[in-house]
């Protein structure tokens, strides 16, 4: 029997990777050591100057009582000296606001960029929070196919194909999460250029921006495109460069006007970020990232590794991410024929029958808007990043599937 719940709590859909993150827990419950590719955080615990400073603020009586819904105003300088040191690109106070991370940053931004009826563009595959924000302020979301054909990049031709009258807002996101895409200054630039043109508003989520391999450099939007400036909010955060995802302190930057209406619409939801955690950041953002070399060049080992093995697998295309920590293979091969004898329908069956026969929790592709793909992360220690390629190389070889066309 219905208990009459919102039409806004209706509309937001279940999360495809509950079924499979559920399955993990009662293996893990009853004694069975998983292997999990699905972390989006880095393994590497907050660095001491960090907590260091934190643990002082806790003992500071300052930092017991509300402050500003906008943040801590030595957390904003501290953002805008490093956005300026990072980017070039140069702020006001005004123009920047804390929020309780990323997630809340990019919720906001569609609150008070959206109405209802209006329409987001999603490019695919898509962060599993995007269509969602988009949804919770009434707006529908317009996903934009991509593939693999084209390393996962949305051009301004696809965008074209899906404007309408209703279109407000672009999401955007280099490097992007699930697929490790960062796109080039160029390829910005132009995405940038194609919404100003069209007067449509962008939210830039550059979240992963430190995050990079290969020499690739992750411009940011409104830097690489200053035509869009007014009309962009970047969203940021401490949660990936400095590995303090459970400290919730993200931001975002954009037009006064537009964070005007943000810090009010936070101030009514959770009032301030909690002052201890925008303390720690204050002092990651000061200090720089020391040891951050350190923490790439094991990233990117563990990235090369991830590629070579799943590369190595007949029925599973991997192109090579050049940021954040995912690969994100289609397997739609794999799909096509059987495992063990048993078929699949999706990826998310797939996903449960390794979870079963292989011990290794990876996401299935329609969570991000991409059936017929995975995404494995590989922010994970050497040696359990070891285990779970060799269990999947294992179960996967088992298999009779199509061969790939030879073109």
């Amino acid at each position: 029997m219905s208990i009459g719940l919102s039409e806004r709590a209706g509309a937001i859909g279940g999360s495809a990777t509950m079924a499979v993150s559920s399955r993990a827990a009662e293996l893990r419950s009853a004694g069975h050591r998983i292997v999990s590719f699905g972390a989006g955080e880095p393994d590497f615990p907050t660095p001491d100057h960090i907590v260091e400073a934190a643990q002082r603020a806790c003992a500071d009586p300052v930092n017991h009582r509300y402050t500003s819904a906008a943040g801590l105003p030595e957390l904003r300088r501290a953002i805008a000296q490093a956005v300026h040191v990072d980017t070039g690109l140069a702020l006001d106070d005004a123009e920047i606001m804390v929020t309780n991370g990323a997630k809340q940053a990019v919720y906001l931004a569609c609150m008070v960029l959206l109405n209802p009826g209006d329409e987001a563009l999603v490019p695919a595959p898509y962060w599993t929070t995007y269509p969602e924000a988009v949804r919770l302020a009434g707006a529908t979301p317009v996903t934009v196919r991509t593939d693999a054909r084209q390393d996962y990049k949305v051009t301004p031709e696809l965008l074209d194909a899906q404007l309408t009258p209703r279109t407000r807002v672009l999401i955007f996101g280099s490097p992007a999460n699930p697929t490790g895409t960062v796109y080039t200054r160029e390829e910005t630039r132009a995405i940038g250029a194609w919404a100003a043109r069209r007067g449509i508003w962008v939210i830039s989520d550059e979240i992963y921006q430190h995050l990079v391999y290969d020499g690739a450099v992750a411009d940011s939007m409104p830097v690489a495109a200053p035509e869009i400036r007014d009309r962009c909010i970047v969203i940021g955060g401490v949660s990936k460069t400095y590995a303090m995802t459970g400290w919730r302190v993200g931001w975002l930057y954009g037009p006064a006007e537009a964070v005007k209406a943000a810090v009010n619409l936070q101030s009514h939801m959770s009032s301030n970020v909690a002052n201890v955690a925008q303390v720690a950041a204050i002092t990651a953002l000061r200090a720089g990232r020391p040891g951050f070399d350190d923490v790439i060049a094991a990233y990117d080992r563990r990235r090369r590794l991830m590629v070579d093995v799943l590369q190595g697998i007949r029925g599973v295309d991997c192109p090579t991410p050049i940021g954040a920590f995912y690969c994100f293979p289609s397997v739609r091969r794999l799909l096509a024929g059987k495992i063990l004898g048993q078929s699949f329908a999706n990826t998310v069956q797939l996903a449960t029958f390794i979870l079963d026969e292989a011990g290794v929790a990876l996401l299935p592709g329609e969570a991000f808007g991409a059936p017929g793909c995975l995404r494995l992360s590989y922010a994970l220690d050497d040696q359990s990043l070891h285990t779970g390629l060799e269990r999947l190389q294992r179960i996967l070889s088992a298999q009779d599937v199509p061969r790939a066309h030879v073109h």
